[in-house]
C-alpha cells in the first residue's frame, strides 16, 4: 500500500517539465476497457495510446511549464487528431519541433515508424514564432543530426497560421501564399461534386477487366444514364483507381451492375454511395498513392470506387478544374494538407480554387490538348477496350518498311511526349501565377503520362496484335475489337483468315500448316507486302533477340519460350489467350482463345494436335536414327545424336501429358466468361 500511496502522490502532482517516449497503441490494439475509458476521458485523442499522452503530459505539467516528446508524426495531419492539434494550437505554444519522418533510429528500418520530437510551452504566447527542423528527406540517424544544425531546413512560424488551412495541418512549411489561397479561393465542392464511390462487398465476384467477360454484355455506350438505357447489359466501366497516370488512363475494370446492381446492393458488407452521380463523367484519382497524385477524365458511362474517387463537374470551369487538379500547385497545396499520400474526399473537396477568368481560355486549350494527346497513347495499346489498330499498321499507309514506319512511330510519340511535358509546364507556370507562388514548375520525365517507342516491347506488341488477328479478335478489315463472345463467324474475315479450330501449335518445329511461325510469316506478309518480307522479319527477329540464329529462328523461340508470359504480364495475369503445354521439354504446346472455348476443345487438341505431334516426333527420332547409322560425317552423326535425345525426352513427355489431358477432354468442361480468366482457367491448370 506505501508503493501505491506513493506512486498515487507523484500522478497526482503537477510538475514545470514533462519528459517521455510515450507507449503507442492504435485503437485496434485495444480491449473493450481501455477504448472506453478513452472515448469518455479523451475524446480528442483516443484513438492512439501515444495521442492520449500528448494530453496527459499537458496535464501533468504546470501553465507556463514545458512539455517534451517524441511521437508518431500522425497527429500533426490525420482528420482523426484535428481537435488535438486545435487545442494544441490554440491554448498551447509549440516552442520547437524537430520533424523527423522515417529511419529517425537506425535500429528501425522502412516507413512505419514515423517520428516527430517537440517541446510545448503549456499556455499560449501570442504571436510566438515556433521554430521547425524539417528532416523527413533524409534517410538516415547519423544524417538527420547533421542536418539538424543546418539552416536551410529551419522553419519558423506562428501557428496561428494554421487555422487557415482545413483540417488544421502542423503545415510549418507552407508558402504563406498558398495559406492565404484557402482565404481567397472557393472550396473545390461549391463548383464540383467530390465524392467516393461504392464498396461491391466481394470485388473477386463484381469486378472483372474489360477483357476478360463477353464483350456483347458490356454497356459501354448509351445517350444519358436513365436505367432503360442500361437494361439487358450485365457489365459496365468502373473506376477503381489505379497507377499513376494523368489525364486520360486506368479504364481496366467493369463491374456486374445487372438489374441496377440487384446483386451488390444484396450482398453482405456492400455499401453503394452517391448512386445519383453514376454514370456520369468525372475526373477520378485513386485514393491512395505511393507518389503524387494524378486526376483523369472519365466520359458518362462509369459506376466509380469507393478507392477511385471522383470530382463531378458539368460546367465552363471544367477543364480549368481538371488543369488545376493537374498542376503542381494543388501538389503543392495537397502536400500541406494530405502529406501521408492518403488522398481523401475531403481533403480533395476543400481545395481552395481561385478562377481566373483572363487564362480561362488559355488553361482550356492545354486541357484540351493534353486529353487529346493522352487518349490516342492509351488507346495505342490493345489493353484499351477504345484500341483500333496496331500503330504499325496505322503508320503503313506511309511506309511498308518496318524499319520505316518504326521511325515514324518513335517521333511521333517522342514529339507527343514533348508536348504533353510543355503543355504541363505551362499550366504549372499559370497556376503559380494565379496563386502567386514560386512552386516547382518543371516535371520528371516519369510522370509524363505518355508511353515512349521502345523498340523490344512495340515489336512484342505487334506479336500480340498479330496472334489476336489469328484467332479472330481483330481484323485487318474493320478497326477495334471484332470478336470476344456471342458466335464467331470466320467469313467476316477476309485480308487475314483466322484460324479456324482455334488451336495454334507453338513447337520448336513447324509440323502443322496452321504452325504459329507460319501464320505469323504470311501476317507480316500481308500487312507489309511481299517486297519487304525478309527485311521486315529480320527487323523482328532482332528485336526478339541478339544471337546469329535467322530471324524465323527467333521468332519461334520468343513464341515458344517467352510470348505467354510476356502475354499474362500484359494483360495483368489474367490471359486471355491460353497456354496448354506438355513441359519445360517443350514437346507440345498450343495456344487457345478464351472467347473462341468449347467443350470439345481440348478433345481436339488432344485428337488432332497432341498425337500428330507424337507421330512428327516418332519419324523424326527414326530420321536420326537413319543417320547415325548410314552417315559417315561424324558431324552429322554427333548431331542427330544430340537431336534424338531431345526428341526422346519430348516424346515421353508427351506421352505422359496425353494421359492428362484425355482425363480433362472426357470432362467435356465449360466456362462462363462471367466467371473471368482465373477461375475458368484454373480448371484446366492440372494439365
Amino acid at each position: 500500500m506505501k508503493n501505491i500511496i506513493q506512486q498515487s502522490k507523484l500522478l497526482a502532482k503537477n510538475y514545470d517539465i514533462v519528459a517521455t517516449n510515450p507507449p503507442y497503441m492504435g485503437n485496434s490494439g485495444m480491449n473493450p476497457n481501455l477504448k472506453d475509458y478513452l472515448k469518455k476521458n479523451y475524446p480528442q485523442s483516443k484513438s492512439d495510446l501515444f495521442a492520449v499522452f500528448i494530453e496527459k503530459c499537458h496535464d501533468f505539467c504546470n501553465e507556463k511549464g514545458f512539455v517534451a516528446m517524441i511521437t508518431q508524426q500522425s497527429f500533426m495531419f490525420l482528420s482523426t487528431f484535428e481537435k488535438l492539434r486545435v487545442e494544441l494550437i490554440n491554448n498551447h505554444t509549440i516552442i520547437n519541433m524537430a520533424h523527423l519522418g522515417a529511419h529517425a533510429f537506425e535500429e528501425i528500418g522502412g516507413e512505419v515508424v514515423q517520428a516527430t520530437t517537440f517541446v510545448n510551452r503549456n499556455n499560449l504566447i501570442e504571436n510566438y514564432k515556433s521554430t521547425f527542423h524539417r528532416l523527413t528527406e533524409f534517410n538516415s540517424e547519423s544524417k538527420k543530426e547533421e542536418e539538424f544544425l543546418n539552416d536551410k531546413n529551419k522553419f519558423t512560424t506562428n501557428t496561428s497560421a494554421f487555422d487557415n488551412i482545413p483540417g488544421k495541418p502542423i503545415a510549418y512549411w507552407a508558402d504563406n501564399n498558398i495559406i492565404n489561397s484557402f482565404k481567397i479561393g472557393k472550396e473545390l465542392n461549391i463548383l464540383a461534386d467530390v465524392k467516393k464511390g461504392m464498396d461491391t462487398g466481394k470485388n473477386s465476384k463484381f469486378l472483372r477487366y474489360w477483357f476478360e467477360v463477353n464483350f456483347l454484355d458490356c454497356g459501354y455506350n448509351f445517350k444519358d444514364n436513365h436505367v432503360a438505357e442500361r437494361s439487358g447489359y450485365k457489365w459496365f466501366p468502373y473506376n477503381k483507381g489505379g497507377d499513376f497516370r494523368r489525364w486520360i488512363g486506368n479504364r481496366d475494370f467493369v463491374v456486374n451492375w445487372e438489374n441496377d446492381g440487384f446483386e451488390i446492393r444484396n450482398t453482405k458488407n456492400s455499401t453503394i454511395r452517391n448512386e445519383k452521380f453514376y454514370f456520369k463523367k468525372s475526373f477520378g484519382w485513386s485514393y491512395v498513392s505511393s507518389s503524387i497524385i494524378s486526376f483523369r477524365y472519365f466520359p458518362q458511362g462509369y459506376l466509380f470506387d469507393g478507392v477511385g474517387c471522383a470530382v463531378f463537374s458539368d460546367n465552363e470551369y471544367d477543364n480549368y478544374i481538371l488543369g488545376f487538379l493537374n498542376s503542381s500547385v494543388c501538389q503543392e497545396i495537397l502536400n500541406i494538407t494530405s502529406p501521408t499520400l492518403a488522398y481523401t474526399v475531403g481533403t480533395v473537396a476543400k481545395l481552395p480554387l481561385i478562377i481566373n477568368n483572363n487564362e480561362l481560355n488559355k488553361i482550356n486549350n492545354l486541357v484540351e490538348i493534353n486529353l487529346s494527346i493522352c487518349k490516342e497513347d492509351y488507346d495505342d495499346y490493345e489493353t484499351s477496350k477504345d484500341f483500333l489498330k496496331h500503330p504499325f499498321i496505322k503508320f503503313n499507309s506511309i511506309h511498308q518498311n518496318l524499319t520505316s514506319i518504326f521511325d515514324v512511330w518513335s517521333k511521333h510519340k517522342f514529339n507527343n511526349f514533348k508536348l504533353l511535358k510543355e503543355n504541363e509546364i505551362n499550366l504549372n507556370k499559370l497556376f503559380s501565377k494565379i496563386y502567386n507562388i514560386t512552386t516547382g514548375i518543371d516535371i520528371e520525365d516519369k510522370h509524363i503520362s505518355i508511353t515512349l517507342a521502345d523498340y523490344s516491347s512495340d515489336i512484342k506488341s505487334f506479336i500480340s496484335y498479330a496472334v489476336g488477328c489469328m484467332f479472330g479478335r481483330y481484323s485487318l478489315d474493320n478497326e477495334g475489337l471484332q470478336f470476344a463472345g456471342g458466335e464467331f463467324y470466320i467469313n467476316n474475315y477476309h485480308k487475314f483468315i483466322p484460324d479456324d479450330d482455334n488451336i495454334i501449335p507453338v513447337l520448336d518445329t513447324a509440323y502443322f500448316e496452321d504452325d504459329i511461325v507460319g501464320r505469323f510469316v504470311e501476317f507480316v506478309k500481308t500487312c507489309f507486302g511481299r517486297e519487304y518480307l525478309e527485311e521486315n522479319l529480320e527487323f523482328i527477329g532482332n528485336a526478339l533477340a541478339k544471337n546469329k540464329k535467322p530471324s524465323r529462328e527467333k521468332i519461334r523461340d520468343y513464341l515458344l519460350k517467352n510470348f505467354f508470359n510476356d502475354h499474362k504480364k500484359t494483360y495483368k495475369k489474367h490471359p486471355i489467350y491460353w497456354q496448354f503445354s506438355s513441359g519445360k521439354e517443350n514437346g507440345f504446346n498450343c495456344l487457345v482463345y478464351m472467347h473462341r472455348y468449347e467443350p470439345s476443345l481440348v478433345a481436339r487438341i488432344r485428337t488432332d494436335y497432341l498425337h500428330k505431334t507424337q507421330k512428327a516426333i516418332e519419324q523424326a527420332i527414326t530420321n536420326c536414327d537413319n543417320i547415325i547409322n548410314h552417315s559417315t560425317s561424324n558431324t552429322e552423326i554427333s548431331k542427330a545424336t544430340k537431336d534424338k535425345s531431345k526428341l526422346q525426352k519430348q516424346l515421353k513427355e508427351t506421352q505422359e501429358y496425353d494421359e492428362a489431358l484425355a482425363h480433362i477432354a472426357n470432362q467435356n468442361i465449360e466456362i462462363d466468361l462471367d466467371d473471368g480468366v482465373k477461375v475458368n482457367y484454373a480448371k484446366f491448370q492440372n494439365v
